[in-house]
């Protein structure tokens, strides 16, 4: 996973907490509006759609960071569409993931077979499913995204608030903190609290790097690397559970026919591989871990309160 530091744009704590939040949203929102046509050029790039993802959160996160500086009216419209430009790129995305594992997987000679007629049909099912995005991009170019972004960068920038981003960040981080770590304590003994484990953990990595100025170097780093971990490792179980669904769902289609076989056969083996990876992981996120790991933000925190 590539360390995201670009997306901090704080020149200084001392800065004005208008011009912080400005320059954050303003680059944030232009990466989604490059990233989104990009994403639906003819030629598909999984990356792209990836990196739609990605940036939406990211644009969302610093929405809820700044929401104190950004119009109501305005910070509900953008919200409003960063969701749906998410949720129109989550399925591609999915799909692209499974595809590109269910490639490497080595197979007997009549599996085989069967494995080629399903990435036939994933491919279908994902070139389909990257419709909604164009949908929604063009939906976006007849709103002006373009010239709402400039209004809003203007309207934020202009806000009346004269307090040094250093103070507004050692505040901010508080929240995000602590909806992650009461996720985080409790056992997680399904797929959905692992998900919404992981859910947490990117809004507080996303978060840290719009405040990362309340954190010496060397904290910011290591915080920001176990979180990263724990994102690999969440990752690792929520690919295979999802992959493990799929494949559970298309078993029961009709039409499968002899292809139920091979579906039935990698659904086991996405759920063994579900199961190793969430043994791994909390053998991995032990107490000790997470007592560091809220140590490290508490005790910067406090510092810079002091």
């Amino acid at each position: 996973m590539k360390r995201s530091v670009g997306w901090a744009v704080t020149d200084s704590g001392k800065t004005r907490v208008p011009r912080v939040a400005a320059r954050n949203l303003r680059k944030r929102l232009e990466v989604v509006w490059s990233e989104m046509q990009a994403a639906c050029r003819p030629r598909h790039d999984p990356d792209r759609v990836h990196q739609v993802r990605v940036a939406s959160r990211r644009t969302l996160a610093a929405f809820e960071a700044f929401r104190d500086v950004v119009p109501p009216k305005q910070g509900k419209w953008f919200g409003k569409w960063l969701r749906k430009i998410r949720r129109a790129a989550g399925e591609t995305r999915d799909l692209d993931v499974l595809l590109e594992r269910l490639a490497k997987e080595r197979l007997d000679d009549q599996s085989e077979r069967a494995k080629s007629r399903l990435l036939v049909m994933l491919r279908q099912r994902r070139d389909d499913s990257r419709q909604p995005l164009r949908e929604v991009l063009l939906r976006l170019k007849a709103a002006d995204w373009p010239g709402r972004v400039e209004r809003l960068v203007e309207t934020v920038a202009e806000a009346d608030i004269d307090k040094p981003f250093v103070d507004f960040a050692s505040n901010g981080l508080g929240p995000t903190l602590r909806r992650f770590f009461a996720r985080a304590d409790r056992r997680q003994t399904d797929a959905d609290e692992i998900h919404q484990l992981r859910i947490e953990g990117k809004k507080l990595r996303y978060a840290m790097e719009i405040f990362a100025v309340a954190f010496p170097a060397a904290v910011r780093s290591a915080c920001l690397k176990a979180l990263e971990e724990l994102q690999g490792s969440l990752g690792q179980v929520m690919d295979h559970a999802a992959a493990a669904d799929r494949f559970r769902r298309w078993a029961r289609e009709s039409g499968v026919g002899p292809d139920r076989k091979t579906l039935v056969r990698l659904r086991k083996r996405e759920d063994a591989l579900a199961d190793e990876a969430g043994k791994a992981f909390s053998k991995w996120w032990m107490r000790a871990r997470r007592r560091r790991l809220r140590a490290s933000f508490s005790q910067t925190l406090e510092n810079r309160r002091a």
